[in-house]
């Protein structure tokens, strides 16, 4: 069975040069109290140092809420010693069912084979309007979408495809709606950024940066009115952090202890410009503080931990009616929309980030644990190859809206 990791993050600075030897500890698993097995390891960037793990954790380990902690002592090969308490990570990939786990990778497929061929579609005039591709962020839509209950809902940006699918949309009716027919899950009025799906609790997308950060506000506040035990997943963008619009909701969502979750998908770039050049704050989780709220920044490219932090975080909101803000560093492999040919960034580092590719990932855990082979993958990418196909094959054969359409769910 594979061991779980424990990630010590910026805890080396004054233990001395890399240590070479690695050592196994026992730490308990504060839910259960069980003795769990970790292997235990600490990361820095691009890099990885071992540390030693003292052969007895200094105690048992402590619970914050909704995280497994464990109180350790960590030796140098100098000899320097620091103890810490750390939050456990990487226990789900023990704990999470694999056939949700396959589940999710099969989606996440579905999602890029969906967008991919939603681009050859943009470039060859079928598709009017604009194109946002999810291409590389799969694993943060499908991570934290997965832990929501029935009426929970999710409002979303411009970039809503994967979205979409990941709260149970049909890929014929996105693509249908991408191709502006009457068959699109908006009737094909809405086309790329505009999808929806009441059954589906999806509210749309939005053409205007920001734009749904006020209205997940609004469904928040709907939930919380009707006195229901739901809550609102609200996705936007790092540009969309440097809009009025984003300070002015977090105040209020503070205020009125809306269940909310504000989820920035942090791809490096708002548009062309990164993240660096446009923010004096670059670490945007940081903001939450100022509206005394949870923060907390989360690898967007390792689906466990997504998925991690979002049954946590989730949970924590539903319980507690306050919002939260999570940072999700994600990154797009394509440009900010169909016609970007993303000159402001290097090949190079768009290659680095391929490695760290989520799916990849996924798809090699599941490799390793014998949940499936060689064989199943491939299987899997013809089946999702020939669903993506026969999408396509009813968009393209969907009539167009007719006049009666024109004034149709025109309410003001």
């Amino acid at each position: 069975m594979q061991l779980p990791v424990i990630e010590f993050p910026n805890t080396l600075k004054g233990l001395g040069q890399r240590s070479e030897r690695l050592k196994i500890g026992v730490v308990r698993n504060g839910r259960t109290g069980l003795p769990q097995k970790f292997r235990c390891f600490a990361r820095e960037p691009d890099i990885i140092l071992p540390v030693i793990l003292n052969p007895a954790v200094e105690g048992p380990a402590r619970r914050s809420p909704g995280r497994t902690v464990a109180r350790l002592t960590l030796t140098g090969p100098t000899g320097a010693r620091r103890r810490t308490h750390l939050p456990v990570k990487g226990f789900l990939k023990d704990r999470m069912d694999t056939n949700e786990v396959l589940r999710i990778y099969r989606q996440m497929l579905v999602i890029r084979r969906f967008e991919d061929r939603s681009d050859i579609a943009y470039k060859l005039n079928k598709i009017g309007g604009y194109l946002h591709l999810y291409i590389g962020q799969e694993a943060v839509a499908c991570g934290l979408i997965s832990v929501l209950e029935k009426g929970d809902v999710v409002i979303d940006s411009y970039r809503d495809h994967g979205h979409f699918i990941a709260c149970g949309g049909g890929i014929n009716e996105a693509m249908a709606e991408l191709y502006g027919k009457v068959t699109g899950c908006s009737r094909g009025k809405g086309g790329s950024m505009h999808l929806f799906s009441k059954e589906h609790g999806f509210y749309g997308g939005s053409g205007i940066v920001g734009a749904g950060i006020g209205m997940g506000a609004g469904l928040a506040f709907g939930l919380k009115y009707r006195e229901e035990k739901k809550v609102c997943l609200c996705f936007f963008g790092d540009g969309a952090c440097q809009t009025g619009l984003f300070h002015e909701t977090m105040n209020l969502a503070a205020l009125w202890e809306l269940p909310i979750v504000f989820i920035i998908e942090n791809n490096q770039y708002a548009m062309g410009t990164s993240v660096d050049r446009s923010s004096s704050e670059p670490e945007l989780y940081k903001r939450a503080a100022g509206y005394q709220m949870h923060g907390e920044r989360v690898d967007g490219m390792d689906l466990f931990t997504v998925r991690e932090v979002a049954e946590r975080v989730i949970s924590q909101v539903r319980e507690t009616s306050k919002p939260a803000l999570l940072e999700v560093m994600t990154y797009r492999y394509r440009g900010h929309g169909a016609a970007d040919g993303a000159k402001y960034r290097t090949p190079e580092e768009v290659e680095k980030w391929k490695t760290r590719d989520p799916i990849g990932r996924v798809e090699a855990w599941l490799l390793e644990q014998g949940a499936i082979t060689e064989q199943d993958v491939e299987r899997i990418h013809q089946e999702v190859h020939a669903e993506v196909e026969e999408c396509l094959r009813f968009a393209e054969e969907s009539p167009l809206p007719g006049e009666e359409e024109l004034y149709a769910h025109i309410l003001a």
